[in-house]
Parts: C-alpha cells; structure tokens; sequence
C-alpha cells in the first residue's frame, strides 16, 4: 500500500478525470457513499443527531453527499455550511446545488449565528469533518480555527473525511490546533501526514476506501511513493525456514559493543536474534563484562576482547575472524571513548563484504567518517534514532523531525546505505530510494534497550538470507507489533525489552 502527500493526490485525482474519463462529480459520490456505508456499518448511535461540517472545497463536496444520503437513510442529519454559497465551485457545487434543490436541513453560518452551531455541536453525537481536506496548508483562518475548538472540546464522536481539517497531508505538520477524530476515512491511499510529526495523535483509527481512482497509476504515472507496511509484506518478505534446516542453515551472527557501563545492550541483541530464528550468535564483548554476560546468555557464543578502562581496545578488533560470520552489528553498549573511532576504522578494514548494521554509539564515532560508508563493498545499515540522526547530519532534532522521510530517503541515497530512522513510526530507506513507514508502535517501545533488541532482530534477519531491505521492513514491524502485544498485559507503562522480545515469537505465531 502507497501513502501520499497533496501533489500525489492531485496527480492521480487529474490522471482518472482527464484520461480515464470518470467525472470528478462521480469521485465526490463514490467518497460520500464510502463514508456512509463506513458510518452505518460500524457506529452504532447513527441514530443521534449527526452534524456535518463543510467548508468550499472538495472535501466540502464530499460532505454535501454525505449529509445527502445520511438523510436518505432517514437519519436525523444536518449540514452546516461554514462559507457563503457564493464561495462553492466546480463539482462541490453540483452537490450542494442537489442538497439545497433537495430541501433538506441546512444551517448557515454567519458572523451573528456562531453562538447556535455551538449549541449543535454540543448536541450532536456524531460529527462529520469535511471542512478543509488535503488541500490545506499553512495557517488556520476563521471560522475553521474556532470550529475545529468547538469540535474538539465537544463529547462527540468525530469522523473525519480524508483527513482531519487542519492537519497536512504531506508533513503531519499542525499549527497549534486540528481536528483529532476518533476515525478517519481516507480515498486513494493513507496520507503521509498521518504518520509524520504530529498526524498520528490527529488521525483516530483510519481505514481506506474505494473511490474508483486506481492506485495501479502510481507506475503508470511514475510516482515515487513511500510503501506503509502491512501484515502481508512481512509475511512474503521473511525467510522461510527449511524444515530440514540445522544451525548452520540460519547463520552465524556477531555483535562487537558492550562497556563496563553497558553490559546488557549485546544481550538484549543475542536473545531477541535467538527469538526471530538466528541459528549461532558470537559476542565479542569486553572481557571485563565476560563474566555477567555469560550467566545472562548462555545461548551466545563469545571472544572475550581486551579493555582500557571498561571499554573495547581498537588492537582488539584486530584479533577477531571476522569471515566466520555471515552479518555483524556494532554498537549495542560499546559507550564512548577516544579509541572508538579508531576501531571504526579498523572495523571496515577487517570486514570482507558482509552486511555491517551500526547502532547506538557506534553511529557517534560513524559521524566524522561516513565516507568509510560509501566506499563499503557490501551493505550499510544504520539505525538512528532521531537525535543520533541529526548527529549524523549535523542539524537539530527538529529539523530531523520536520521532514523524516525526505532525511532518510536523502541519506541513504547519498550514502548508499540502508537507513532504518526510529521514531514513533519508524521509516525505513534504501540507497535505491525506496521507502518504507511502520505504521504500528507506541510509547511502550520508549525504554532503554529497546534499540538493541532491533538490532538483534536486523541481524538474525540478515543471517537467514533476507536482503537489507527485507530485514529491515520485517525487524522494525515485529519489534513494534510485539510491543503492541505485550501492552496488553504489561501496560504501556510495564513492557520492557524482554518483554519485547517475548513477544516477538507471538507475533511470527499470528503470522503464519
């Protein structure tokens, strides 16, 4: 499934009018009906008062159907024109022109009126926002600033139609206030902003509907758009497992990092890659940690490595076979210090071509040395968060925030490397430009060690056969459905990382 932004929709939208021939009159009934059947399948207090809030444009249009055939169903409906009529052109005024012509129940609202569609507001048990749509950007102008308020502070039950008036369809960008809907039904495809910056505490629950506009014209049209990863991806892209498969079948995996302060990070890696499949993982860790990480993980292998002061000496790096191993991962707990760049460098010396996944504060020493990225002969995989993101790049974290998919999608392209950028919805970006965004994780991933789990996810991945991007597309949705799952039990406030990775043999289980 593809998301878009506001030119996207646009293209598609003009592509299916102009050279398919459907009308846009007919798109605006096919969205209004959608809504409806949405309404009248799943809401159950459809037979209270139902207020439908429209503004001049498109997404007003499809609110004037909407209102329409609500009343069609002999519920009790009204719809409230927050414009002048002189204002309503093109498709949404045949609609609205069908509407009135209709005599069906109309309000108005002026300058005078404001105080009584506070009252119908406040009386409606559900409200339909179709006021402002994709097509908004930049500034809340009244009425809409104060409406969207009244909406919000109302009891009732919100649907928003396409998007929530007041949120933008490219960046989840919001100016202080928008509509947060308890349910979103959108046309053609999810929009980006649902799940940048501020989208995802705006959007509800959301599900997509059928206007007739093909998305098969994405190729057609040439539009590069991100993919939202479902069930179905993850399902077709994780290695399947031979059933006369061995421990030598799944791979030998190996993660370098641990520090005297860090001594749990490299095992939160080793049993989350043991819990995806893995079938031999090797820790090279400080020798210092040797002794405590063994106890906790008796299912790893491990090079105890020679330390200064609690962290990893850089000659000791020197000493590891590194041709043993089919993938590595540097970074998990490996703490900073003034060799680490050094081992860094040491790091892709050794290493004969196969998939390196940098994390934690194995990405601080990469910041002075991406070069040594981009002239790699195997794959690259980094998992910033976005504050390790903006180290990397030298910006802040608001600049990271403000245009993650761009970032990520830029990154990895000038880089050649696979990005996987963490965050509320994580997104994931290959050097070819494609793109991913998990729409699925919450608050209760916010701990430590939660990271390295990932990691050990990416890594067992990898070592089974999957590609870069396979893995990571796979990794970043166990890691958050998982998380999901076990807040069920443990709260949002109780999911630890072993709780995450417990859960991640659940999930495989629902999988297949």
């Amino acid at each position: 499934m593809y998301i878009g932004g506001k030119k996207d929709l646009n293209a598609l939208d003009q592509y299916t009018m102009e050279s398919l021939g459907l009308p846009g009159t007919v798109l605006m009934e096919n969205a209004g009906t959608a809504v409806v059947t949405t309404l009248l399948q799943h809401y159950e207090d459809v037979e209270g008062k139902i207020l439908v809030l429209a503004g001049s444009g498109n997404n007003g249009g499809d609110g004037f159907v909407i209102a329409r055939k609500l009343s069609d169903h002999g519920l009790n409906v009204e719809l409230c024109l927050l414009v002048s009529e002189s204002k309503i052109q093109g498709d949404a005024f045949v609609h609205l022109n069908v509407y009135r012509k209709r005599q069906l129940p109309f309000f108005q609202l002026t300058e005078q009126n404001v105080n009584e569609l506070q009252q119908k507001i406040n009386h409606a048990t559900i409200i339909v926002d179709a006021m402002l749509g994709t097509g908004f950007h930049g500034t809340l102008r009244e009425p809409y600033r104060k409406v969207i308020q009244m909406v919000n502070q109302s009891t009732a039950f919100v649907l928003s139609v396409d998007i929530p008036s007041g949120l933008q369809a490219d960046n989840g960008y919001v100016d202080e206030i928008a509509i947060k809907a308890d349910q979103t039904v959108t046309f053609v495809m999810p929009k980006k902003g649902f799940f940048l910056q501020k989208g995802p505490n705006y959007i509800g629950n959301w599900n997509l509907v059928n206007i007739s506009v093909p998305t098969s014209l994405v190729k057609s049209l040439k539009l590069s758009l991100p993919k939202l990863i479902s069930n179905a991806d993850v399902f077709a892209q994780l290695p399947k497992r031979p059933s006369d498969g061995h421990k030598g079948t799944f791979g030998h995996g190996l993660v370098i990092g641990g520090s005297k302060s860090y001594v749990g990070a490299p095992i939160f890696s080793a049993k989350a890659a043991f819990r995806t499949g893995l079938g031999l993982i090797t820790l090279a860790i400080p020798e210092c940690n040797y002794a405590l990480t063994a106890v906790q993980a008796p299912e790893a292998l491990f090079i105890g490595l020679d330390d200064q002061n609690g962290h990893i000496s850089s000659n000791a790096i020197k000493e590891i076979n590194l041709t043993k191993y089919k993938a590595i991962a540097f970074g998990p707990g490996i703490g900073r210090f003034d060799e680490a760049e050094a081992i860094v460098q040491v790091l892709f010396k050794q290493l004969n071509g196969q998939p390196l996944i940098i994390d934690a504060d194995g990405l601080y020493f990469l910041r002075n040395q991406m070069q040594l990225v981009r002239d790699y002969e195997g794959p690259v995989i980094i998992t910033p968060h976005p504050g390790e993101m903006a180290t990397l790049l030298d910006v802040t974290v608001k600049e990271v925030e403000s245009d993650r998919l761009e970032i990520a999608k830029r990154f990895a392209e000038k880089y050649n490397a696979f990005v996987l950028l963490k965050g509320h919805r994580s997104i994931v970006a290959t050097p070819e430009g494609i793109t991913w965004m998990n729409p699925y994780g919450h608050d209760a991933l916010g701990k430590g060690g939660s990271g390295d789990v990932l990691t050990g996810v990416i890594l067992s991945l990898l070592c089974q056969g999957a590609n870069p991007e396979q893995a990571l597309v796979c990794s970043t949705y166990l890691h958050a459905r998982s998380a999901e799952l076990q807040a069920k039990d443990f709260s949002h406030y109780g999911v630890t990382p072993n709780a995450i990775i417990e859960g991640i043999p659940k999930i495989l289980n629902k999988l297949f």
